[in-house]
């Protein structure tokens, strides 16, 4: 029995049925769910006992609160193990999913999102109040050493990586120049520090907080940063806008602000912010070579882009470098996402499988002989798989449907992971004897689920009866 499933039964009294390992994080801590009869936790393996310990006190201090956090439950006696409480599968990232994929965002999500910046001056203020700093890790607050430590990472596992030639002490002078500027904002908060949507859990429509463990004494600014720019979100302007406003009214709530200077002032966070992003992307897609995090940098740069584009400030020599970073090649040809668009064929093996025009190989091929024909009776022979009585024929016998059925199971996977990496053409192919019956009904079948279900361009071509139709993307 392992440690986590003996913290389970002693806690429970019961005998742990299954433990499944949970996604990993950017971090090496280990998730685990582990469900007994009555009851499901979440175990916890870490590699430091500082950070376990650092959590522990965290959660159970903002639990108190009434703040939404998981409640902690045990802990090891090494301290490398502990249980918390299980708050479901739902990420605000993956709630969020389909608004980051399209830059649109529907009231739900919207809402979500607002739900969580209203919390999170909770966690901030109420967060800190009677709360002792000294048990984070590695540092207890927010300081010259930290900043200056997170520009560095950003120096060497990112800028020096794109061979840009600059000068490194004018940069050092820069770095002490911005780091004065964050730290002239310094106060009594709690800074969450990896404040962004993987890290927040929907449960019961409500926003909870998790992995707050690198969290520490900081401005408020850098949390509001870390979410409002995370690489991947895809906020417009006027969303950040709104988010902001709901920030600053929660905000004013519990203690006074600003309005104006916080605004200006959280310009210097999001650049910052973004350089420690870039440092911790390059550090993981370069050297540690986990494609997630080189996937993130394009939307990193252009996030860069925007945020340098009209900045001036103390620090002109690092702004400098970075625009001439910005527009180095390896950034500035990265191809713009085109959208997923499908291909469907009806065919006739007689004449051949259709080719894939696309230079990509070809894709799905299904062989519907085996389905009972209706071209075997005369009275079908002339017509073809979109006749109304063809249709009624297949669909009576029922063959066909769980032939679909079982085809759609395996489009559907495929088209959801071309969609979400960026692929630009899928094809499928559906083949009988004449191309004229169990082929053209499926294919016709198929474009319209597709069509339907998805949202993409789908190009039918029932290619031995000649015909063509055109199912246009959603808006």
């Amino acid at each position: 029995m392992n440690e986590l499933e003996l913290l389970f039964k002693q806690f429970t009294g019961e005998d742990a049925i299954t433990i499944t390992e949970l996604s990993a994080s950017g971090s090496n801590r280990r998730y685990f769910r582990i469900v007994g009869k009555t009851i499901t936790i979440i175990g916890v393996e870490g590699t430091s006992v500082e950070e376990n310990n650092a959590f522990i006190k965290m959660a159970k201090h903002f639990y108190s609160k009434g703040l939404p956090v998981p409640r902690f439950i045990a802990q090891s006696l090494d301290g490398l193990f502990y249980l918390q409480q299980d708050l479901g599968d739902t990420l605000l990232f993956d709630f969020i999913a389909e608004g980051r994929k399209t830059g649109v965002f529907c009231e739900p999500e919207k809402e979500m999102l607002r739900k969580t910046m209203r919390i999170l001056p909770s966690i901030q203020v109420k967060g800190a109040d009677g709360f002792d700093f000294s048990v984070c890790y590695p540092q207890p607050e927010f300081n010259e050493r930290s900043i200056l430590w997170d520009l560095n990472y950003f120096k060497y596992c990112f800028l020096k990586s794109t061979g840009l030639e600059f000068q490194e002490n004018r940069m050092e002078d820069d770095f002490v120049k911005l780091s004065s500027i964050l730290l002239s904002s310094n106060c009594n908060t709690f800074m969450y520090r990896d404040f962004q949507s993987r890290n927040v859990m929907v449960k019961d429509n409500e926003p909870y907080f998790i992995d707050f463990q690198g969290g520490r004494k900081g401005p408020l600014y850098y949390d509001v940063a870390s979410f409002l720019w995370q690489a991947k979100a895809k906020y417009s302007d006027e969303l950040r806008e709104e988010l902001i406003g709901v920030y600053l009214d929660a905000l004013t709530e519990l203690m006074p602000v600003d309005k104006v200077e916080f605004r200006l002032q959280l310009k210097h966070f999001v650049l910052f912010r973004t350089l420690q992003v870039l440092g911790a992307y390059g550090f993981r897609g370069y050297f540690e070579k986990k494609p997630h995090f080189l996937q993130s940098i394009p939307f990193a740069i252009e996030n860069l882009r925007e945020i340098i584009r009209n900045a001036t400030s103390d620090y002109s020599y690092l702004l400098s470098v970075l625009r001439q970073m910005t527009e180095l090649k390896q950034f500035t040809e990265v191809e713009v996402r085109k959208p997923l668009i499908v291909k469907v064929y009806s065919f006739s093996y007689k004449k051949g499988i259709p080719n894939d025009d696309s230079g990509n190989g070809g894709g799905f091929v299904f062989d519907c002989r085996a389905v009972n024909n209706p071209g075997k009776y005369e009275r079908y022979q002339q017509l073809t798989g979109l006749d109304d009585s063809v249709v009624q024929f297949l669909e009576t016998d029922g063959e066909i449907l769980t032939f679909l059925d079982n085809a759609k199971n395996l489009v559907n996977a495929s088209v959801k992971r071309y969609k979400d990496r960026g692929f630009t053409h899928l094809m499928i192919s559906f083949g009988c004897t004449g191309g004229r019956h169990r082929s053209v009904y499926s294919a016709q079948k198929m474009a319209e689920h597709i069509n339907r279900t998805f949202g993409v361009e789908v190009q039918l071509i029932h290619r031995e009866q000649n015909i063509e139709q055109l199912f246009d993307a959603a808006n």
